[in-house]
């Protein structure tokens, strides 16, 4: 919950401060948490297209916490089913292609269908689908100064802003789609191809997930190349919420 370290978009750090409410019992309290910090839900309010509003066509007015559109209505059932990892960043190492996760380098469908490919996995209805670039590893190996660069300067390889990327999601009837990078899409993007989120979120409804740590995984599916997995996702139940923590596991 302490990275990225520093925080990315401005956002303050997180303080966690632990104390003894008497000689035996201890407690501690969060500050500055923002949900959307680290590995991370977006929900259906972060994300507003500005032809029809929100996904179903609402226009919310953030008076009040209760809605049809908060975080408690993810919790409620949670992000769960059938998980599969492309490890896109290993295949490229194996082609000896490798892929730089600060290039920033857009990823279309078809590289998806490639690694998928490679690895004999199919995409099947109602998937959730992890995509691996190796933002995190590749994150943790920078320096401070090169970490404090980046938050100003944000650089991410991740999935195309394109309409393309968006049909292949959709056609393939992905219910949730997460990466091990901050913003799932490339970053910058390109105001002529679009932003793939205002796609995604109000447009589809599609679940993103970002900044999912998918390293330990990534090792466990290629030591039997066996790229599926139980995928369970419980959200923070806070009612009206923007976002939410992942809290996930893969079971395998």
């Amino acid at each position: 919950m302490n990275e990225p370290d520093p925080p990315l978009f401005g956002r303050e750090p997180l303080r966690h401060t632990m104390f003894m409410l008497d000689r035996q019992n201890a407690d501690d309290r969060l500050d500055a948490f923002y949900p959307q910090g680290s590995t991370q839900w977006d929900g259906l309010r972060h994300v507003r297209a500005r032809e029809v509003g929100y996904f179903g066509g609402r226009r919310e007015d953030f008076e009040s916490a209760e809605g049809p559109l908060g975080m408690e209505h993810f919790a409620a059932h949670g992000v769960v089913g059938r998980g599969v990892l492309l490890d896109l960043a290993g295949y490229r190492e194996r082609v000896d292609d490798p892929l730089d996760p600060f290039a920033p380098e857009a990823i279309e469908p078809d590289a998806l269908v490639e690694v998928a490919g490679a690895q004999g996995v199919e995409i099947q209805p109602g998937d959730i689908l992890l995509i691996r670039t190796g933002w995190i590893d590749a994150y943790r190996r920078l320096p401070l100064a090169d970490r404090l660069e980046l938050a100003d300067n944000l650089r991410v390889t991740g999935l195309a802003g394109s309409d393309r990327v968006a049909r292949y999601l959709w056609d393939n009837r992905i219910s949730a789609v997460a990466l091990d990078n901050p913003t799932a899409e490339v970053a910058p993007g390109s105001a002529a191809i679009g932003s793939l989120h205002r796609r995604l979120i109000p447009m589809l409804g599609i679940v993103v997930g970002e900044l999912l740590d998918l390293e330990r995984l990534a090792e466990l599916c290629g030591a039997d190349d066996r790229w599926e997995f139980l995928f369970v996702g419980v959200p923070m139940n806070l009612p009206g919420g923007i976002g939410s923590p992942a809290n996930a596991v893969a079971i395998r």
